[in-house]
């Protein structure tokens, strides 16, 4: 989330270069970037706000579906960014205040050599005396930036933290596709080996393209080239293939909901109740080429791995 100064470019909401640039200007000028901070913190209020609005009103009709869904939440963070980075509510004033008093005491009582710290953040409850007035500022408004974020983005480090991260995302894909939501979170952690080997851009960022969804030709949105494995007459070859990139779980599981819906060649799959039968209905479909593709899915469905993550 990313918020206009009088003086800067027009930001996207999804511009994920914010927060490091907020850093940078907190570093440099604590006071211009408090001003952007607390702003920060006053869009992500309206944002919720907003959020409540939407899921109080009745979301059927004849122009509803998971892709105007995608694009209205994306206009609600826009929109929740633009009214903060106006007159707003008045917290961000507020906000500034309270955390500016605080800056400015802590520049009386700080070194002079602060600088040396180079706005590196201490562990939490080190003695953070040392760090300049800015970064200590920032210290007090990260948090509640970092919950803004729709998931963590490293890796989980256990199958149950998988779930959990996914788990809200599948649920919503199983009511449009018929297909229990512990099915689809099998079929992500198939394609993602749990969460661990995920497919990211070259500096480091999720694709959130947990299903291994392909960039074709009719894709309209962004894709990432990475090497991957494809069997051409049952024999494994390395090849590098473009993936679609999404901006969230929440669009990559809505948009293999709709690949499912959608493309005639997985009619047999929509609805499935059997956790064997999707997966071989799947490998059916053509989903992958790999001819243990369906044992592989079935096994994790069935196994105890995804069965201890789901009852935690």
């Amino acid at each position: 989330m990313a918020i206009n100064t009088d003086n800067s470019p027009k930001r996207l909401a999804m511009d994920v270069r914010a927060a490091q640039e907020l850093r940078s200007k907190l570093k440099q000028d604590p006071q211009a970037g408090l001003k952007d901070a607390a702003q920060q913190f006053e869009a992500l209020f309206l944002q919720m706000v907003l959020k409540s609005m939407r899921d109080a009103t009745p979301q059927d009709g004849l122009f509803n579906s998971d892709q105007t869904r995608f694009y209205t939440s994306m206009l609600d963070q826009q929109m929740a960014m633009e009214m903060a980075g106006k007159r707003g509510l008045g917290f961000a004033k507020l906000i500034e205040e309270q955390l500016g008093r605080n800056l400015a005491a802590s520049s009386a009582n700080s070194p002079a050599n602060a600088a040396a710290a180079g706005g590196v953040l201490p562990l939490s409850g080190a003695d953070t005396r040392h760090l300049q007035p800015g970064v200590r500022a920032l210290q007090s408004v990260e948090p509640v930036l970092a919950a803004s974020k729709a998931e963590n983005e490293g890796v989980p480090a256990t199958p149950r933290e998988f779930v959990n991260r996914v788990w809200p995302h599948a649920v919503e894909a199983s009511r449009s596709t018929g297909i229990p939501p512990q099915f689809l979170v099998a079929h992500a952690a198939l394609e993602s080996g749990w969460g661990k080997h995920e497919i990211r851009r070259a500096d480091g960022t999720p694709s959130y393209n947990l299903f291994g969804i392909k960039a074709s030709k009719s894709w309209g949105g962004s894709g990432i080239e990475v090497p991957t494995t494809e069997y051409v007459q049952g024999e494994a070859q390395r090849v590098t293939e473009r993936f679609r990139e999404y901006t969230s779980y929440a669009e990559a599981f809505r948009d293999y909901a709709s690949l499912l819906r959608n493309n005639p060649r997985y009619g047999a799959v929509i609805g499935s109740q059997d956790g064997t039968e999707f997966a071989r209905r799947l490998q059916q479909a053509g989903y992958a080429t790999d001819p243990m593709y369906a044992d592989k899915l079935a096994r994790i469905i069935n196994g105890p791995t995804l069965r201890q993550a789901l009852i935690g």
